[in-house]
């Protein structure tokens, strides 16, 4: 029987803890590192719903790619949401493993999933943020070639809004036509200039700033944000079922509560 230590060491070995950004907070965060796993819960975020899924199935540890710690918490009480969740796990006796910016860039990881969930061939790094200790490069963004060159900006949203199952697009259409994409998941809007210094004529992110559309259109390049939860989650199956592979003898499965927080009209 596995345990969450053990569980640990196949992410670490995927997707290397020590590999994440110096502000990140990813790693083993909650629980006894020896408890014995029978089923894992793989959510993109640890919420209040999340955990009370996890509860009801009997799991044990769940697996996020958001740490569910992520700024210093300096009193753990019911009165902040991450306390009331940090407590409903210790109750629970669940333990909780987060891998952010390392599933962020290692080969495999999130924006890997993203690129093939759009359907892009060719796919390579938008940008190097160092080297593992395999000697493979890692980092954050891939580009690729569209699934279908020559459509309008305005198609190709409406054609990631269907494929991420995305709340709504926003989109800044400079009047290029669709042929090389960068993809970032999650808030990559600052990664502009390298989507541009790559060729890309179209940049598929989230959490995107006004003054960043509006660099985009004096750049000259299609700019969509697709959202956060929609452009991450796609990490999740792809992640389970590598837990499953690994080890074979656990329950993992994804989670069915956790959804995009907002509505798009």
């Amino acid at each position: 029987m596995a345990t969450i230590k053990e569980i640990y060491q196949v992410i670490d070995h995927f997707a290397p803890f020590h590999t994440q950004m110096g502000f990140d907070n990813a790693g083993f965060l909650v629980g006894h590192g020896n408890r014995s796993v029978t089923k894992v819960l793989v959510a993109l975020d640890i919420t209040q719903q999340v955990v009370q899924e996890a509860k009801e199935m009997g799991v044990e540890l769940i697996v996020s790619h958001h740490p569910v710690i992520f700024h210093p918490v300096k009193a753990l009480t019911d009165e902040t949401s991450t306390g009331a969740i940090l407590l409903h796990l210790a109750e629970a006796g669940i333990g909780a493993i987060c891998a952010h910016t390392n599933l962020d860039a290692v080969a495999g990881g999130v924006n890997d999933c993203l690129a093939k969930v759009l359907g892009l061939t060719e796919v390579e790094q938008l940008a190097q943020d160092g080297v593992d200790d395999q000697g493979q490069p890692y980092g954050i963004g891939r580009v690729g070639v569209a699934h279908t060159k020559g459509l309008s900006a305005m198609d190709y949203a409406a054609y990631v809004k269907e494929r991420l199952g995305a709340a709504s697009v926003r989109v800044v259409d400079s009047g290029k036509t669709v042929c090389r994409v960068a993809v970032g998941g999650g808030s990559c809007g600052s990664m502009l200039q390298e989507a541009v210094q790559m060729g890309c004529d179209t940049f598929v992110t989230a959490d995107v700033k006004y003054d960043q559309f509006l660099e985009a259109k004096a750049l000259g390049i299609n700019l969509m944000d697709a959202g956060h939860f929609a452009t991450e989650n796609v990490v999740c199956a792809p992640l389970a079922a590598h837990l499953k592979q690994a080890m074979p003898e656990l329950v993992v499965q994804v989670s069915q509560q956790h959804r995009e927080v907002y509505n798009g009209i």
